[in-house]
């Protein structure tokens, strides 16, 4: 990963922690998630030396980010359904343990991926554009928010 920028080592390491949730490593998954979204945020203020705004600012920037790169209709539809999947997915694995509660873990995870795998379809073959979240770690954040405004 030396040759890669920070955002590319950025988005492995937030999927490395995702996968380490979905395993059932839930400290240090989100551990591993954070440090990725840290490096995708640095990143992205590299890449932005204009911008001096304070968090307001930055969080607007985020969702204006964020819809520009979400505007296929049935990119939105994908997301509409998987934002959803992947937020409960997330609950379900953060409550359950593969050893404890090995069907609400598999469930949790079955969402968790069809939840990611809408997503990124509707990335690949209709958006035409990597997702929002490896451009600007705030979009983790921004893609709930914006499809909570949508309900």
């Amino acid at each position: 990963m030396s040759g890669w920028s920070e955002a590319k080592r950025g988005v492995v390491l937030a999927g490395l922690g995702m996968a380490g949730l979905a395993v059932g490593l839930k400290g240090p998954g989100v551990a591993v998630f954070a440090a990725g979204a840290r490096l995708i945020e640095r990143d992205w203020r590299r890449r932005h030396p204009e911008f001096r705004g304070g968090m307001r600012e930055r969080w607007a920037e985020a969702l204006r980010f964020y819809r520009e790169t979400h505007e296929n209709p049935t990119n939105r539809l994908l997301h509409q359904i998987g934002i959803p999947l992947i937020l409960g997915g997330v609950g379900g694995l953060f409550l359950s343990s593969p050893r404890r509660r090995p069907s609400v873990w598999l469930t949790s995870l079955g969402a968790f991926a069809a939840g990611w795998a809408a997503n990124l379809v509707g990335h690949a073959v209709f958006e035409r554009r990597a997702p929002a979240f490896s451009e600007d770690a705030l979009s983790f954040v921004a893609g709930p928010v914006w499809y909570l405004s949508r309900c």
